[in-house]
């Protein structure tokens, strides 16, 4: 499986499988995403965190020192392009993250995990859940966007020019007003659900700069169809004690009980003291 980083573009090769097999039930969704599917994968258990829908919004319940991935899979028929954010921090560049930046390249049909905060071509820095005051957004002064992953997909577009030999770094720009218009309408709804909803009962969880791993890859060029993503895919996560209480992970039933007033005939000998 291929997988290629723009803007000095990375192309990056990983031992997992080039399809992805997701599943479903009918509470909640394992991936999310259209042109690209978005899972959580707790690294810890190996499973995929089951994906929550409320309000709008989709949220996973994440387990305190945990480590995960991020497991992009390519659903078009075309290379994506996948700008990556955690904590309203770009993966790779370590920049406050904006849909200009870089991102990973998914060639049609694969799948990638992404595992942590890039340190160069070779290495991460593993994602683990941590406390929002551990979160690396906050040790690096950001914590306002602690508890959300983002992924902004774009198509290339087609047909592009020659590549000149001279590889260039995307210039940051702040968002344009349409995207943080829907950024604006993405986050009134969670809004909306912590204001109606009971108090967290733990502190929330943040994304940490975790143990440095071997992840390989290398520069590619990615020239996209727009400058506006072709869809952008929200992921909020918090430990599952506060998702139950914010109502979104819905509260188990209490079993059922039938106490009787008399349950036995006779009155039984106590059990010997020891």
């Amino acid at each position: 499986m291929q997988m290629r980083l723009q803007a000095r573009a990375i192309f990056a090769a990983f031992a997992v499988p080039t399809v992805f097999a997701l599943g479903a039930v009918a509470t909640h969704a394992h991936a999310v995403g259209s042109l690209a599917d978005v899972a959580i994968v707790d690294r810890t258990t190996g499973q995929t965190l089951p994906t929550y829908h409320a309000d709008g919004q989709w949220y996973v319940a994440g387990q305190p020192g945990a480590r995960y991935e991020i497991r992009l899979r390519n659903a078009a028929g075309e290379a994506l392009l996948a700008v990556t954010s955690v904590d309203g921090v770009n993966v790779v560049t370590g920049e406050t993250a904006s849909p200009t930046q870089s991102g990973y390249v998914l060639a049609p049909g694969s799948t990638a995990p992404i595992r942590g905060w890039r340190k160069d071509l070779s290495r991460v820095a593993a994602f683990t859940f941590t406390s929002l005051d551990n979160a690396y957004a906050t040790r690096t002064g950001r914590p306002d966007n602690v508890g959300v992953i983002g992924v902004a997909v774009f198509r290339r577009k087609p047909e592009a020019p020659p590549i000149s030999q001279e590889m260039r770094e995307a210039p940051f720009e702040n968002s344009s007003d349409a995207m943080r218009s829907r950024r604006a309408e993405a986050d009134a709804p969670a809004g909306a659900a912590q204001d109606r909803a009971a108090a967290p009962v733990q502190k929330s969880l943040g994304t940490g700069h975790g143990r440095i791993e071997t992840s390989t890859v290398r520069y590619t060029n990615f020239e996209r169809a727009t400058d506006t993503p072709d869809e952008i895919i929200a992921i909020r996560y918090d430990s599952r004690a506060n998702l139950v209480a914010l109502g979104v992970i819905p509260q188990p039933p209490l079993p059922s009980r039938n106490p009787q007033p008399f349950p036995a005939r006779f009155v039984p000998d106590p059990p010997a003291r020891w």
